[in-house]
């Protein structure tokens, strides 16, 4: 009985997570942010959710899929989201207009100015 209440408590915080990450795809206004609400949220909605599963099983076997899976979002995620941010601010994607730091900026400024410096010098 208390591992189906602790089960459904990790299926709602889950699916709340899920719902934000959602919403945040939806409203928010440009793709770094986005995907920012996408990665956070929806690596915690699904953690939660796994989680449940794990709970609610009650088998050894399941909880170590859901434990590896779980680590695995927490190692993927935030990668896979930086790759995407970088490629997206390469190809010259859009920033919102009410952003005011641009790290990136200086850095892409050399790039133009010398563009053998990523070359290796043989």
């Amino acid at each position: 009985m208390l591992s189906a209440i602790i089960a459904a408590t990790l299926l709602i915080v889950g699916s709340l997570f899920c719902l934000v990450a959602a919403v945040g795809m939806l409203r928010l206004p440009d793709t770094l942010i986005r995907m920012h609400a996408a990665t956070k949220a929806g690596t915690l909605g699904t953690g939660f959710i796994l989680a449940a599963e794990a709970v609610a099983a009650d088998d050894l076997g399941t909880t170590i899929r859901a434990v590896a899976v779980i680590v695995f979002l927490l190692l993927t995620a935030p990668v896979a989201a930086h790759l995407i941010g970088r490629a997206a601010y390469h190809r010259g994607v859009q920033l919102f207009e009410k952003t005011w730091i641009d790290e990136l900026d200086h850095t892409m400024k050399n790039k133009q100015a010398d563009p053998d410096s990523e070359r290796p010098q043989s």
